[in-house]
């Protein structure tokens, strides 16, 4: 892999003693397009938050009884094109946000798992958008192995995850538990927590998006490029000790465990299931609704006991006490995310933002909840593999409701449309163009592919979704088919039902998904590549450990000298950072045209 030369392993960040431009700065090579021309008209900034886990049936634009508060997301919505059967590409946080912004699916892109890399030339949106003259901008986790960057010119922070090659799942060795994989202790120790090392993160991705929106104001528009800021929200996997009730996060408050020193991860939503005591507190009088479906272990589908042996949660089972605390803690996690979107929504209108920016809402992937027994991701059930989608842009697209099945690998054509240009015809793309569904058009897709083959699974694992059908294939498991309009809740596979031999429409509609499958996948050989890749892997993590440890994880730069007042800083600078909206002499304001000396930019 050849990556960007700012994310190099080891590169010095030191600026040079001619500092370049602030990495924030939204001037340089201006409104230009792809063809080098400058463009006459105004375009719109792009504004895409991502949340991590959120599963899109829990929500209240998609489920009217649920019972987790959203009113910044249920807000947006109303002013959206919500899309209501919208899938990730992988239900893997890596894998997907990989075909999330390259837009083609993970076996191409060689993402098969959270600690592959995919190669520095293959185009992502970042590359597309700034081809037409965008400031393209990344605050929080995209969990990139190897290059940092892959298009984005300014990471605001690092990630939250590793960016190497730690986390490789061994397919050869299928019945041994790695250290990293989840488990049971994110039920278990449900609760409230006063801080963490998630929340630590989330806040400074907040803190650095709600401060790269105001330089931007700040800057004037002679001259300023458009942004497309990408805001991930994530509480992940990060380790840290729990110490009992009293400091941190809640250890065991039901007796469950022995006392001592556990390690555990945290997320919003994402598992383990722990959240302040502000959002917990926010589900104080609620009955937590207990899952709808409740599967015994020895019923389980193939793939699903593997998952339950995979996250130690065979022969584990969990108290309704212990469900709802979970349910609970991820109920407040996710109004947390809501939180996060609504400040955000309201910066944009308070610096006059919001109506030439593009609002794009979306997740890597879901979490089942305890749903069929299951917990986290890695499946290919609704609650693991639906996603949220919204795109609000009132001025160009009315509200409306999408019952098609599409993609976040739509996404990168999305964005191109957006902005006026097209992916190159002669590359590889998987994702098509929301755009006939976002103007109400006919010709819009109805059909989803994902892939999986991470932790958990043993042979390519592969799904499509098309109009009411869902088909599910692994060579270790055999396939499965359902009716998600007859059968909302995934209750009846009609192959182990045997449907698809005796009912003459369904055993068409089956063998149709069978053909699909062998054309589409060679099986095989992407067992073959996957087990290639997790050896090559997992020998040079093995070496790279061993001596001293160079860290592969970004650095972004937060140079004091070039930050507040300095006597280097040209004083047209200082006098735009001084205050926004700027002002004249008699303090009325003028917006961001500089008129007279602005009180505090310099002397005093």
């Amino acid at each position: 892999m050849s990556p960007d030369l700012n994310s190099l392993p080891g590169a010095d960040s030191t600026p040079s003693p001619t500092p370049p431009p602030p990495i924030n700065s939204t001037r340089g090579t201006t409104a230009s397009n792809s063809n080098g021309h400058h463009d006459g008209e105004k375009r719109p900034n792009i504004l895409y938050v991502m949340a991590d886990q959120l599963a899109a049936p829990l929500l209240k634009m998609y489920n009217p009884t649920s019972q987790i508060l959203t009113p910044n997301l249920d807000a947006l919505a109303a002013k959206s094109v919500q899309f209501d059967s919208a899938y990730c590409p992988s239900p893997l946080c890596g894998p997907s946000r990989m075909s999330m912004i390259t837009g083609q699916l993970p076996m191409k892109i060689g993402a098969f798992d959270n600690a592959a890399q995919i190669s520095s030339d293959i185009p992502t949106y970042a590359h597309y958008l700034r081809l037409k003259g965008y400031h393209t901008v990344l605050a929080g986790k995209m969990h990139f192995v190897g290059d940092q960057l892959h298009g984005y010119e300014t990471r605001l922070t690092s990630d939250i995850y590793p960016g190497d090659f730690g986390w490789v799942p061994n397919w050869e060795e299928p019945e041994t538990r790695l250290e990293w994989y989840h488990n049971a202790s994110s039920v278990l120790q449900a609760g409230s927590c006063v801080r963490s090392n998630q929340l630590d993160y989330d806040e400074e991705v907040m803190y650095r998006s709600r401060q790269f929106l105001y330089d931007f104001v700040r800057e004037g528009e002679e001259g300023r490029r458009p942004f497309a800021l990408t805001v991930s929200l994530t509480l992940r996997h990060v380790r840290v000790f729990v110490s009992g009730r009293g400091e941190g996060c809640m250890s065991d408050p039901h007796g469950t465990r022995e006392g001592g020193y556990d390690v555990v991860s945290l997320t919003h939503p994402h598992d383990p299931y722990t959240i302040e005591q502000k959002y917990w507190d926010l589900y104080e009088n609620v009955d937590i609704d207990l899952p709808r479906v409740t599967i015994p272990q020895e019923d389980q589908d193939p793939h699903s006991k593997r998952l339950l042996k995979v996250c130690d949660l065979w022969d584990n089972p969990f108290s309704d006490e212990q469900i709802k605390r979970a349910r609970r803690a991820y109920y407040g996690a996710v109004s947390y995310v809501d939180d996060c979107l609504g400040q955000l929504l309201a910066l944009l209108k308070q610096l006059k933002l919001d109506e030439d920016t593009i609002v794009i809402f979306s997740g890597d992937h879901g979490d089942m909840l305890g749903e069929r027994g299951l917990w986290y991701k890695m499946s290919y059930f609704e609650s693991s593999v639906r996603v949220p989608l919204l795109v609000s842009y009132p001025k160009r697209f009315e509200p409306r409701r999408v019952s098609q099945n599409v993609s976040t690998l739509d996404i990168l054509p999305t964005m191109c449309d957006l902005v006026g240009t097209k992916p190159w015809a002669l590359l590889p793309m998987d994702g098509r163009s929301l755009l006939p569904h976002l103007e109400g058009r006919e010709g819009g897709h109805d059909e989803v592919f994902a892939e999986y083959t991470g932790e958990g699974t043993v042979r390519p694992l592969m799904m499509i979704r098309r109009g009411r059908w869902k088909y599910v294939t692994c060579p270790a498991d055999g396939s499965q088919l359902f009716d998600l309009r007859a059968d909302p809740l995934e209750l009846r596979d009609l192959v182990k039902e045997g449907v698809v031999r005796t009912d003459e429409e369904t055993k068409e509609v089956f063998e149709a998904f069978e053909r699909k499958a062998r054309e589409k996948w060679d099986f095989e050989g992407i067992t073959k590549e996957v087990l290639h890749s997790q050896r090559k892997r997992r020998l040079v993590w093995g070496a790279l450990t061993k001596g001293r440890f160079e860290s592969w994880d970004y650095n972004p730069i937060d140079d004091g000298r070039e930050k507040y007042i300095r006597s280097h800083i040209p004083l047209d600078d200082l006098e735009r950072r001084a205050r926004y909206p700027a002002v004249d002499e008699s303090g009325r304001e003028t917006g961001s045209r500089i008129v007279t000396d602005q009180a505090g930019s310099h002397g005093q």
